[in-house]
């Protein structure tokens, strides 16, 4: 087993599965973990990928169609091989219709428990909505675990107990063949030590709805309809649609089967942490995501802030357009690296 001459531990070496554009390996990144391999389906998670993690190999593949010979070949001998699997999680989702879920999506959990089995890494991760653990499929993939003796400790954690400037409660699990290993250890235990929103964005540049920052092309806000703009002006910090006049509510939230959503048309509050980030985040009737001040929607570049992506982060090539609802989706989607980070933490310090 190669060591590190600084530190005395093992090398890590991590392949991320469903990669998206990085945030789970970002994190990993910054405890050390090199990240040799990244595997994602989805094209638009190239370049962000590679621009940001020059020394990983993308690869754009169907995860039923890679073998244990190519992961296998990806991990330097002698390190030790952490594989990383954050599915998608639509069809866990607290929003999907259990009785309408795709169940051909949870092969993709059953995919990832193949490659343990057949790769038989040294280390194992993943993370995923707080539903998961009561599913047949998560139970299945704990049996695989189980039986390839590994250590095992899972649970429901919150990313703001990690320094991740947003509310965002997800399962993380962390496995290990070589002796037992601990959940991520909160760095920001207690609410009054979370990051908030004036923390995390209330340097950034002003800008309007429908407007780009001259020097950041994804601090870039929605246009809002005349409606809209009405509507955020009438909004408060932490309040709701009902603190508007009555001429400009939605007709769905005046009907009694509607009264009850008052989590869309929502401003942030300055001094709290943000909801959680979607794949819709950068829609001011999506959510809470109206600015907690301007009159417009969080911008993108905010949305990976709250993310806790880096602020230099690369989602698109310098001078080609944004795809607003891509860039969105790939935010949403990420795992933070703030959150990676903590995982890391708890595999590194599993080889103390």
């Amino acid at each position: 087993m190669t060591t590190d001459t600084l530190t005395g531990l093992p090398d890590v070496e991590g392949i991320d599965l469903f990669c998206g554009v990085g945030g789970l390996s970002c994190g990993l990144a910054s405890q050390g973990v090199r990240v040799v391999a990244g595997v994602d389906l989805d094209p638009a998670c190239e370049y962000p990928y590679t621009a940001n993690h020059p020394n990983a190999v993308f690869l754009q593949r169907d995860i039923t169609k890679v073998t244990a010979e190519e992961i296998n070949n990806l991990w330097t001998p002698g390190s030790v091989r952490l594989l990383a699997g954050c599915a998608p999680c639509q069809p866990f989702s607290s929003y999907a219709n259990t009785a309408q879920v795709d169940k051909a999506k949870w092969r993709l959990l059953e995919e990832f428990a193949r490659l343990v089995r057949e790769c038989e890494p040294d280390m194992v991760t993943m993370e995923n909505v707080p539903r998961l653990q009561k599913t047949a499929p998560f139970k299945k993939f704990l049996r695989t675990l189980q039986r390839g003796h590994y250590k095992v400790a899972y649970g429901v954690v919150n990313a703001a107990y990690f320094g991740v400037p947003q509310q965002r409660k997800r399962l993380v699990l962390v496995a290990s063949k070589l002796g037992p290993v601990n959940m991520p250890v909160p760095t920001h235990a207690s609410p009054n030590q979370w990051v908030t929103v004036r923390q995390a964005i209330g340097h950034l540049s002003a800008i309007s709805d429908g407007e780009v920052s001259l020097h950041d092309s994804l601090h870039i806000s929605a246009k809002l309809s005349p409606l809209n703009q009405l509507r955020i002006r009438a909004s408060k910090p932490g309040g709701t649609w009902r603190d508007w006049p009555e001429d400009i509510v939605a007709a769905c939230h005046q009907r009694e089967s509607g009264k009850h959503s008052g989590g869309v048309y929502g401003r942030m509050e300055w001094d709290k942490p943000a909801p959680t980030m979607t794949t819709l985040c950068n829609g001011y009737g999506n959510g809470r995501f109206g600015h907690p001040e301007q009159h417009r929607a969080i911008s993108l570049r905010e949305a990976a802030i709250f993310q806790s992506f880096p602020e230099d982060y690369k989602f698109v090539p310098d001078g080609k357009q944004v795809s607003a609802k891509t860039v969105a989706r790939l935010i949403g989607n990420a795992v933070p690296p703030g959150l990676g980070s903590a995982v890391g933490a708890a595999l590194i310090n599993s080889l103390k």
